[in-house]
């Protein structure tokens, strides 16, 4: 018998915002500092770091976000663990879509979109196989909020 899974209470979420922020900042200095050779993967995912301009600030800020390579295109998904609320980079991307990514030592520029409900129902399957994850993390949010997946969009 599985165990239901409930949404996380306010100290959990502000432990896993912390937690989220400390592991972020070390992993993208071990990154950019290897050229993506070290710290590539997280949770047994991909792993690429995104650099993008705050809504507020207007600075460039690095995120590491698990993806999925769909083609030409970059995929991720604004779950925040399953916590109540949105990424502040899913913010972020939405007020400035253009931004970049690193993959490796490659880096290059994208726009990003909020996928479309057809390319959520193709892309869903792809991505709860990269990263199981995705599953008990839409379960836990339970409709008080959506789960968006942002395609990335090579700008040419």
């Amino acid at each position: 018998m599985t165990e239901e899974v409930k949404p996380f209470t306010a100290k959990q979420e502000k432990f896993g915002r912390f937690f989220i922020k400390k592991i972020g900042s070390w992993q993208v200095r071990v990154y950019e500092w290897t050229n993506g050779r070290l710290w590539n993967t997280f949770l047994g995912s991909q792993v690429a770091i995104f650099s993008i301009k705050g809504r507020k600030t207007g600075k460039i800020r690095k995120t590491p976000l698990l993806y999925l390579q769909d083609g030409e295109n970059v995929v991720v998904v604004a779950s925040q663990g399953g916590m109540s609320t949105y990424p502040i980079w899913y913010k972020n991307m939405v007020a400035n879509p253009e931004l970049e990514c690193q993959i490796g030592g490659d880096k290059k520029s994208y726009r990003v979109r909020r996928a479309t409900a057809e390319e959520e129902t193709r892309l869903w399957p792809p991505l709860d196989a990269m990263y199981a994850g995705y599953a008990e993390y839409r379960a836990r949010i339970d409709g008080r909020r959506e789960v968006p997946v942002m395609i990335l969009e090579p700008i040419k």
